[in-house]
């Protein structure tokens, strides 16, 4: 059973970093595509940033609301997923999941049909708050 857990949520000020880590276990498959969403009170859950590596080649995806902000990065040999969260806002302010799925094929084209239901395997979340 795939287990993930989000860290290194908390509070800032507008323009602080913050740096989210997810410790994966009990993966099985030699791949998964891996996102980090984030949801807001009273909003949907969002996509905020994706990377999808075949061991050779590694794509990334991001919201165009963090683009040049955010950076995902992954250390497969810890089964350890990052997101780099710079200049942030107070409109970053979300819980922020880890989430992650084996299915063989494009997930970045998964993801951007079926959204949050392209991965079956999600953490409890790690909440980031950024005062102004």
């Amino acid at each position: 059973q795939v287990h993930l857990e989000e860290s290194g949520g908390g509070s800032v000020q507008n323009g602080g970093s913050l740096r989210l880590i997810c410790t994966g276990s009990g993966f099985t498959s030699a791949y998964y595509c891996m996102a980090w969403f984030r949801q807001a009170p009273g909003k949907e859950r969002e996509e905020v940033a994706l990377i999808d590596s075949d061991g050779r080649t590694t794509y990334t995806k991001y919201a165009e609301s963090v683009k040049g902000r955010f950076t995902i990065s992954n250390d497969t040999a810890k089964s350890t997923l990052y997101l780099q969260m710079d200049s942030l806002r107070p409109d970053d302010t979300a819980m922020y999941y880890c989430a992650a799925d084996s299915t063989p094929g494009d997930c970045r084209i998964a993801s951007q049909v079926l959204g949050a239901q392209a991965f079956a395997y999600w953490g409890q979340g790690t909440q980031v708050t950024v005062s102004s």
